[in-house]
């Protein structure tokens, strides 16, 4: 009996369950939904940090002189003792390495291997795009932007600024295709057993912080 026979019976009984009737014109392939038009800056931020925290996750806007303190009270929460950070220019110009190791967090370079990365308490990135209706950021990887410094940490930190909203995923794609790698994050890591039962960070960060911070100056 050949292959395709044998699976005829199976095909046959999907069809029926479906109710499709056999050799019938195939349904039409659903469309994309229509490009999002986005609000003001300041309503798509309050949806944005809406949405962040509906997902499990911890947003808030800051300046960028209430940073030093943001830091301090984030290492408290969540215990940091040791830190990676991506080599960016705005990550550089907010000085974001000095102020931990001014804390006492041991900071561990960016392209170290996995497993070093994977010991990591924090993981502290910037967001090149943020998606206000799903609470979803965009990261393109690169050489000064491992990607691993957000998704092996325990916790991961994503800056960003107004500059990086998108009103939908048609924009993101249309700016990103170009680019090696990009990474959505929509909240932190999600693994469901068979029960259903839910568990955050077993194959990812199980806390994700996204601060806005008012327009960096460059």
């Amino acid at each position: 009996m050949s292959q395709s026979t044998c699976f005829n019976p199976v095909l046959e009984a999907v069809r029926r369950s479906l109710g499709h009737e056999p050799n019938a014109t195939p349904a039409p392939r659903p469309s994309l939904p229509p490009a999002r038009t986005a609000g003001s800056v300041q309503d798509e931020l309050a949806l944005l940090l809406h949405e962040i925290e509906d997902v499990a996750g911890h947003s808030q806007r800051l300046s960028v002189e209430a940073l030093d303190v943001a830091l301090q009270e984030l290492i408290q929460t969540e215990n940091i003792r040791t830190a990676t950070v991506w080599n960016t220019p705005t990550l550089q110009r907010l000085e974001i390495a000095q102020k931990l190791e001014k804390i006492g967090v041991q900071l561990i370079p960016p392209d170290a291997d996995k497993h070093a990365l994977a010991q990591c308490d924090l993981g502290i990135t910037e967001a090149d795009f943020a998606i206000p209706d799903s609470g979803t950021l965009g990261l393109l990887s690169g050489p000064e932007k491992p990607r691993a410094v957000s998704l092996l940490p325990a916790v991961h930190l994503a800056l960003l600024t107004p500059a990086a909203l998108r009103p939908d995923l048609h924009q993101v794609f249309a700016e990103a295709q170009r680019h090696g790698y990009l990474i959505l994050i929509t909240g932190p890591s999600r693994t469901a057993d068979i029960e259903l039962t839910l568990t955050l960070g077993v194959h990812g960060p199980r806390e994700l912080y996204v601060w806005v911070l008012e327009q960096v100056e460059e």
